[in-house]
């Protein structure tokens, strides 16, 4: 295949509906295109998210395209995500233009009023992508047969007008009524935008395609349009998920491979939980059973509980309170078992939240947990910054590396151990150290501001290993190598997704050759 290489060529991923599997499929191609030696980088012009990613320079972009940017093999940059909404409360979203905060808008506003002018802000982002790659693979957004939204749409079909990109329609078949979903999807669009779908990718299919094929050959005759691949579920695949409606998938009842010598870590599931990705290493380890709690009924007797971030961590804090969960957290504490805070998980167990500006919520003041002497305040100026440093916790001393997103100033009022020095931040190496977290003496209590703090192997198993000697249990010697493993994920994506796509006729279709159906 041969690309001009005054502009980058884009294709653009679009689905039927939410989850169709956009995101991994778009993580697969730009692996198959770094494979094949291209200059390849994702773009989502807007994306909504509570789970984010911390550019190289401080900027805030969605995890989907910080991940797909790594399978390129490339540092991720705010055009590759120029606008992310997070969620703070029911139809109320910060807006992040270029990784730094920029309003709060509800849906109306941010309809009638910041979209009008974000289409200059998307059309020069992907102009600069395509300055600089090959191939720029675009994943759009819900589904584009969203009539309601399209007059005003900066992520679907507009977008793909914009940078003139060739359009995949993936539908999921696992939910069922596939071909009505990509049917009725295409009857809602415009001729225009109907001569922009080039193919169809069928997702998620569990079974034996040959008693797919006479479905297959109906909707190419049907549509005039071919179905360039029937991609069979994937399981185990070990990348992150984006959105926490995922989190569903994780509250397994079972003891992994059977073994009787397993950690029940349960990880509290904040109504705003964000960045939950900081626990994925926990989950692949061999001797740890990882659960999600939304309730009391749900707890259980866990060996260790740990608090996420949150994008509203004071009405988490009295959710915490008004389902009861609080109190059972106090009492494992209080009992001298294990339990830790990643950001806001760290700021709720201080003694108080203050929010003199309302920048968090509509409360003044919140009372934590009281588990560890902080008292945190929020404010407009919003800390996003790549960190790296040493932990020193117990015996364990090591390298450590992760981020920062955060909008409090958290304040010792007594004085207190703090297991993590940051030794440089984002591209400061020479930045004077600072001490992170808090820690209890015994280390049974701990909170930081780091998240992916639970990908450092070292870390990771020291602390582990510290729970089973607590149970009476043999330390294990190695850790999972995660980030070893997740390069090994994208690699098994991509064969995956290639050994079940026409990459000859993708390959036409992204250079705009005529092909047969």
């Amino acid at each position: 295949m041969t690309l001009d290489n005054r502009l980058g060529r884009t294709i653009m991923l679009q689905g039927t509906a939410s989850d169709v599997g956009k995101s991994i499929l778009t993580t697969a191609l730009c692996r198959i295109w770094v494979q094949d030696g291209w200059k390849v980088a994702p773009f989502k012009s807007q994306n909504m998210s509570l789970n984010s990613y911390v550019t190289v320079d401080g900027k805030e972009i969605g995890r989907a395209q910080g991940m797909q940017a790594d399978a390129c093999r490339i540092q991720a940059t705010t055009d590759m995500n120029p606008i992310l909404l997070k969620p703070k409360r029911d139809m109320e979203s910060q807006v992040v233009v270029h990784g730094v905060p920029f309003a709060d808008y509800d849906a109306r506003l941010y309809r009638e009023e910041f979209l009008v002018g974000a289409e200059t802000i998307v059309k020069e982002s992907i102009d600069r992508l395509r300055r600089q790659y090959e191939i720029v693979v675009m994943e759009g957004a819900g589904s584009p047969a969203e009539v309601n939204l399209k007059d005003r749409d900066i992520v679907n079909m507009r977008m793909a007008q914009w940078a003139d990109a060739p359009v995949l329609l993936v539908g999921d078949i696992d939910r069922g009524g596939v071909f009505a979903s990509i049917i009725g999807t295409l009857e809602i669009l415009s001729p225009e935008e109907r001569d922009r779908v080039k193919g169809f990718i069928i997702n998620k299919f569990r079974g034996d395609v040959s008693l797919l094929k006479p479905g297959l050959d109906w909707l190419e005759q049907k549509t005039g349009k071919p179905v360039l691949g029937v991609i069979p579920y994937l399981r185990d695949l070990n990348l992150e998920e984006e959105d926490s409606a995922s989190l569903h998938l994780k509250r397994l009842d079972r003891k992994p491979n059977g073994r009787e010598d397993v950690l029940d870590i349960a990880i509290i599931a904040l109504p705003r939980i964000s960045n939950f990705t900081d626990f994925d290493p926990l989950d692949k380890e061999q001797d740890v059973h990882l659960r999600y709690i939304r309730q009391p009924s749900e707890w259980g007797n866990p060996d260790a509980v740990l608090l996420p971030g949150s994008k509203n961590t004071m009405e988490d804090m009295l959710y915490l309170r008004e389902s009861g969960l609080d109190r059972l957290i106090q009492r494992h504490a209080e009992a001298g078992k294990a339990t830790a805070g990643i950001c806001a998980g760290y700021q709720i167990l201080g003694e108080r939240l203050l929010d003199p500006d309302l920048v968090e919520s509509r409360e003044l003041e919140v009372a934590g947990l009281g588990l560890l002497p902080i008292v945190t305040t929020f404010s407009k100026h919003k800390t996003t910054v790549q960190v790296t440093g040493i932990a020193r916790f117990g015996s364990y001393e090591g390298p450590i590396h992760g981020y920062e997103i955060h909008m409090g100033r958290t304040e010792f009022i007594r004085q207190i151990e703090h297991p993590f020095t940051i030794q440089a931040a984002g591209d400061r190496p020479n930045e004077t150290p600072h001490l992170d977290g808090a820690m209890r003496n015994d280390g049974q209590i701990w909170g930081t501001y780091i998240h992916g703090i639970f990908h450092n192997d070292g870390f990771r198993r020291y602390w582990l290993n510290q729970l089973r000697e607590a149970k009476g249990w043999s330390q294990h010697p190695k850790a999972y190598p995660f980030l070893e493993e997740r390069d090994k994920a994208f690699d098994r994506l991509a064969d995956h997704v290639r050994t079940h796509l026409d990459m000859k006729r993708l390959n036409q279709i992204l250079l705009g050759e005529e092909y047969d159906v």
